[in-house]
């Protein structure tokens, strides 16, 4: 009946072709394919988000009045429904570091140059779209903390140049932060983000096939010069490591669900005083720390404004790092762009210390 069933599924799907590429595909064996898993971990997360957000969908309502008393039902009735919650939770905190960790790996591997440059593209727009699910999500419990940054984020959406009040009352579905803010918030987590993130992620993945996994500059020398680069099958040697990652991260994320719970803390109140300390969640701590360190006025402009426009500016730069960096794309070393990276890296490090400690 196996082979029936398999025969069946082979005339239909050409698993025969499936088979021939996966016993095909191999992986360059160097000292830096440790940056390699990150990759892999990170689809891992982004498919435990999908998976515990679903079950969370089935009970969570999305209203002013009903959201909070939702996740407090979650919390205490449902069956692990406290667990489904922290591990959403924290998975959404991983998902974000590893995100960060591939970003900086692939730029300071300079994986980017040439032919890559459309796997840079679509991996810098996933990095976006990851963190506008850590700010929709944010809100969904409809917390305190959750109310006022949520205010603070969507007011930072206000100072940018030209379309800021468009885009603030887009996102607030009007001049507060209210029930439509957070039905807006609901559509955008759960409807429009998987959708593209989706889309996204295969075309991702698909370029990473075809163009395969990069090298460094120096392997890539060597090849050049006549000495081939070993290779490691990808099944079942490759992933099954990959395999054991993910392993580990299902027993991390298990830990820090049971020892560290993640607190859902007092209903939101428009009316009550901000609380001291609030801060956003630390993927955003730099940026959140840096606009508040700027004056309120900057060479005659706006502090705050002149701070997003220089995050936008800095984005466009990231995107745009594979067709700036010409000399990468020639397979020559760019000490300039690896400079930019480390001083990317740091900053991010240092601000979010300093945010964190400062609120």
């Amino acid at each position: 009946m196996r082979q029936r069933a398999l025969k069946w599924l082979d005339e239909r799907l050409d698993l025969g072709g499936i088979r021939g590429f996966i016993a095909e595909k191999t992986v360059p064996v160097q000292r830096h394919e440790v940056w390699y898993y990150f990759g892999g971990l990170t689809l891992f997360l982004f498919m435990v988000q999908v998976a515990t957000g679903i079950l969370l969908v089935l009970y969570y309502r999305p209203s002013a009045e009903e959201a909070y008393e939702s996740v407090q039902f979650i919390v205490a009735e449902v069956e692990f429904g406290w667990l489904i919650r922290n591990v959403h939770s924290w998975s959404a905190n991983l998902l974000m570091a590893t995100v960060f960790i591939h970003l900086f790996s692939v730029l300071l591997l300079k994986s980017y140059r040439k032919p890559r440059e459309l796997t840079w593209l679509t991996g810098v727009a996933l990095l976006f779209l990851m963190l506008a699910f850590g700010f929709s999500g944010y809100l969904l419990p409809w917390n305190e903390l959750a109310f006022f940054a949520t205010k603070v984020g969507t007011g930072i959406a206000g100072a940018v140049p030209v379309a800021g009040t468009f885009l603030m009352r887009l996102l607030r579905g009007g001049d507060e932060v209210t029930g439509a803010t957070l039905s807006r918030f609901y559509g955008l987590h759960v409807a429009i983000l998987p959708a593209v993130t989706t889309a996204l992620v295969a075309l991702h993945l698909l370029l990473v096939q075809r163009q395969g996994m990069s090298v460094s500059l120096k392997d890539e020398h060597r090849a050049r010069a006549g000495v081939p680069i070993p290779q490691r099958p990808f099944f079942p040697n490759f992933i099954l490591r990959d395999v054991m990652l993910w392993y580990i991260a299902v027993g991390v994320l298990a830990a820090l669900a049971a020892f560290y719970p993640w607190e859902l803390g007092r209903k939101a109140d428009p009316f009550a005083p901000v609380p001291a300390g609030i801060r956003p969640e630390w993927y955003f701590l730099a940026m959140f720390h840096t606009l508040k360190l700027l004056p309120n006025h900057v060479l005659g402009m706006e502090g705050e404004r002149l701070g997003v426009m220089a995050f936008g500016a800095a984005a466009a730069f990231l995107l745009l790092v594979p067709f700036l960096d010409r000399r990468a794309s020639r397979g020559e070393d760019s000490p300039l762009f690896t400079v930019i990276a480390v001083g990317g890296l740091l900053y991010l490090v240092v601000f979010t210390v300093i945010g964190y400690v400062a609120a």
